[in-house]
């Protein structure tokens, strides 16, 4: 009872220090109601700001910083941002280019030599905008062994990344979010600077932008007075401790708290003048090797709403989760910070922004394109398109069967949806309409498939399936080794069926899939393809899982 009123109090006293003349009764209430709903008796929360024209509109709290000791969220409440924190480790770059320290199109291992040689020049820009071809560290590390709750260091970590030997794609060819790149440029800022990127960016980015008590952890289990505490949510007002596993920095572990955010959110529309070359350099986005737009800038994601530029992250660790926006032309932000594991910071912050931004009018839930469906399409008609599809850009494979007088769309066991027919050989895959099926039937009856959706489009071609038998999956037992994680996974034929096993994490059940040489199996080894000499003997598989492709272990024995 107390603990709440002390919320109920907080709340109250809280609003009048910050100027929300610019909000109005209206737009206040609808935000109140927002966030009340996260206000839940005996759980972890967070806390919610909007700041414009560098005033401060709003600032509201809800929820507990520790279940253990009853402790309110206030605005002093500091929350590890996660992911948000690349552009912070972005702009440290950026100040080293603008003072004349290295240029963003340097080769990195200019500066990181003891990383291996790909065989293409790789720059700290491919960095920035994830568009290296570098396997995600996280990825590797599951792969090598290593268990999410694992404490890992930054020394743990280049010593696998000194051993890889292939990358995911050229540089620039594609883009992949992953860890591994700013991590790497947090290691460049210390190699540059000669200092830690703790106390370089303390005493060169935070002091200087007015953000004392924001800070990079490198220690998990560090005690710092004001942070919060992660938590895993299990279900209904159940929860428990989530492990902040990263001692590692770079890529992510800033903590900071809301009004500092807001601050450094600012900057994107009222920067101090000896800031506004870097955060205006922070938005630079650039094109892959084909052409094509990469929205992806320096550590932020930038696209626009109704013609409206948005600049935008999100970030989780442990149990922390937080977004923000901010936008510039609007002179606009809005931080959503929480310590609990959910997804609904990025689904309150688009209604934050439609509230107090109304021209924005973020869809949230977009309604589906309505399609006039076609239901008279004859059995006979829709057998046509049966079969077994696979991808090769994607590695998937999709089955298309006849079944009740309708044609399904097979994933895996537990996962199909009906389709209807809308014309012109096309279907929609229901029941929420947002893929989109085309058929093509060429001169030599060859038959593929396109699926696509708003984001994405998949090119599937008709297949044999692989013929699967004892002696073929009993090619697979035995002992595969990694060069590049130093570890050996085994592969054993049992009762018809193939297991694999890693010491750190136990039996692995593998599926053989449509295609042949095509294996799915349990975390991490999600795709495994195998790979056959010109005698087609099994010499090895490759392997992918997460941010991770096709990784090599050979066949040892």
């Amino acid at each position: 009872m107390i603990k709440n009123l002390l919320i109920i109090i907080f709340t109250v006293i809280l609003l009048p220090s910050f100027g929300i003349a610019q909000l109005s009764k209206e737009q206040l209430q609808k935000i109140d109601s927002l966030v009340s709903i996260w206000n839940i008796p005996n759980s972890p929360g967070g806390i919610v700001g909007i700041i414009k024209n560098g005033e401060v509109l709003y600032v509201k709290s809800f929820g507990l910083a520790s279940l253990e000791y009853d402790i309110p969220i206030s605005e002093n409440t500091v929350f590890n941002i996660g992911s948000v924190s690349k552009q912070i480790t972005a702009l440290g770059i950026i100040k080293l280019q603008l003072d004349g320290k290295l240029s963003i199109d340097d080769d990195i291992r200019k500066y990181i030599p003891e990383l291996p040689d790909f065989g293409h020049k790789l720059t700290i820009r491919n960095l920035l905008h994830h568009t290296s071809g570098l396997r995600d560290i996280h990825g590797l590390l599951s792969l090598a062994g290593w268990r999410i709750n694992d404490p890992k260091s930054n020394d743990d970590l280049f010593r696998l990344l000194k051993k890889q030997q292939e990358l995911n794609f050229n540089p620039g060819d594609d883009f992949l979010y992953s860890n591994t790149n700013y991590i790497l440029m947090g290691r460049i800022i210390e190699v540059v600077t000669g200092e830690k990127l703790i106390d370089w960016m303390k005493k060169n980015v935070f002091i200087p932008l007015e953000m004392p008590n924001t800070y990079i952890g490198d220690m998990a289990t560090q005690v710092v007075k004001g942070n919060a505490t992660s938590y895993l949510k299990l279900n209904d007002n159940n929860y428990t401790r989530a492990i902040e596993y990263w001692n590692y920095t770079g890529s992510g572990n800033v903590y900071t708290n809301i009004g500092e955010i807001l601050k450094w959110l600012n900057n994107f529309t009222n920067p101090k003048n000896e800031w506004k070359s870097a955060f205006e350099m922070l938005q630079t986005t650039d094109k892959l090797n084909n052409g094509k737009t990469n929205k992806y800038a320096f550590g932020v994601e930038i696209d626009t709403i109704n013609g409206i530029k948005r600049i935008s992250h999100g970030g989780g660790v442990g149990g922390f989760r937080s977004f923000v926006y901010a936008f510039p032309k609007e002179h606009l932000s809005i931080a959503v910070l929480t310590n609990y594991s959910s997804s609904e910071p990025i689904q309150k912050i688009n209604i934050l922004a439609e509230i107090a931004f109304p021209e924005l009018v973020i869809k949230t839930n977009t309604n589906e394109k309505s399609y006039n469906v076609l239901s008279t399409v004859s059995n006979d008609n829709l057998k046509k398109y049966e079969g077994d599809y696979w991808a090769d850009d994607d590695n998937v494979a999709r089955k298309i069967y006849l079944r009740n007088d309708t044609l399904w769309y097979f994933r895996n066991k537990g996962n199909e949806s009906p389709m209807r027919y809308i014309g012109n050989e096309e279907f929609i895959i229901m029941p929420k309409a947002k893929f989109k099926t085309k058929f093509l039937f060429n001169k030599d009856s060859d038959i593929s498939m396109q699926v696509e959706s708003k984001e994405s489009k998949s090119n599937f071609k008709l297949f044999k399936p692989a013929d699967i038998t004892s002696e073929y999956l009993s090619e697979f037992a035995g002992k595969y080794y990694s060069p590049e994680l130093d570890t050996y996974y085994s592969f054993n034929f049992q009762n018809g069926k193939l297991i694999g096993y890693h010491p750190r994490h136990g039996n692995i059940k593998i599926e053989p899939l449509m295609k042949q040489d095509l294996f799915q199996g349990q975390e991490p080894l999600s795709l495994i393809i195998g790979v056959r000499d010109v005698n087609k003997k099994l010499k090895g598989i490759r392997v992918s899982y997460d941010r991770v492709n096709n990784l090599w272990l050979e066949k040892i024995k």
